[in-house]
């Protein structure tokens, strides 16, 4: 259930990006499933070993490293997904802490289960 509810908050928030970042643009909600369950497994994979990868230069740079890797996960995304895009890496850098925050306040009003 957690699992399910994490990715319905995924796409409202990958919704609201959609409508709040310009350059950003998502065709339909079934589109925004898609998009938010790729997003998740490109940063479960590719994003979490260039954050591994990139740690030191993150360190050096104050964690701004992290901003451009999750900017270029969400390229990555609408590259794979079709109805799901992102014009350019300025769009996706800015739609990509849009994402982080719109995603973060979300769950504050979503109960916590027992997982």
């Amino acid at each position: 259930m957690g699992l399910l509810l994490r990715w319905l908050i995924g796409t409202v928030s990958l919704l609201a990006v959609a409508y709040l970042v310009p350059g950003i643009s998502v065709d339909t909600f079934v589109t925004a499933v898609i998009a938010a369950l790729v997003i998740g497994l490109v940063n479960a994979t590719v994003g979490a070993v260039l954050k591994f990868l990139t740690f030191p230069l993150t360190v050096l740079t104050l964690g701004l490293a992290w901003l451009v890797i999750n900017a270029l996960m969400l390229m990555l995304a609408a590259y794979l997904v079709d109805g799901f895009r992102v014009a350019g890496f300025g769009s996706a850098f800015v739609g990509s802490i849009v994402l982080s925050i719109v995603n973060w306040l979300i769950s504050l009003f979503v109960p916590k289960g027992d997982d």
